[in-house]
């Protein structure tokens, strides 16, 4: 038995230096999962839409001139309707992702949903809707 922490950790690291573990559970250890995949999805585009509302919010404290000036030079662009519906799916698509995997974390909150089957067909409802949705969205 070790008498201090200090020996108490050198016994620890050494058993796992020994056992060439890695030193906590590591991504490359696991098989990705659809569940994995959308959790880090959700925290990814919420980040992404922060950053994108703080961005724009900046911008227009800073820029010079109102909105329409900048619509109108994006309308100057004459850009074709395939780019303009791809961007605003772009634009959607991250914002109803986000709110119906929201609505997915609700229903965990109330307790529903916990089985692994019923995990993967929420997962797989939540990117249905998604889609939709973001089509709905991006042809308005």
């Amino acid at each position: 038995m070790a008498t201090t922490a200090k020996e108490a950790m050198a016994q620890f690291w050494d058993k796992n230096s020994r056992s060439n573990r890695p030193v906590s559970p590591h991504v490359t250890i696991y098989r990705w999962s659809l569940p994995m995949m959308m959790s880090i999805s959700h925290r990814g585009t919420g980040v992404g839409m922060s950053l994108g509302v703080s961005f724009f919010g900046v911008a227009a404290l800073v820029l010079p001139g109102p909105f329409p000036d900048y619509l109108e030079l994006v309308k100057a662009l004459s850009l074709g309707p395939a780019l303009i519906y791809t961007a605003k799916f772009a634009l959607a698509f991250p914002f109803t992702y986000h709110t119906w995997n929201g609505v997915r974390h609700l229903m965990w909150d109330l307790g529903k949903g916990f089985k692994i089957p019923q995990v993967y067909q929420s997962g797989v409802l939540v990117l249905l809707l998604t889609f939709l949705s973001s089509v709905g969205l991006a042809a308005m």
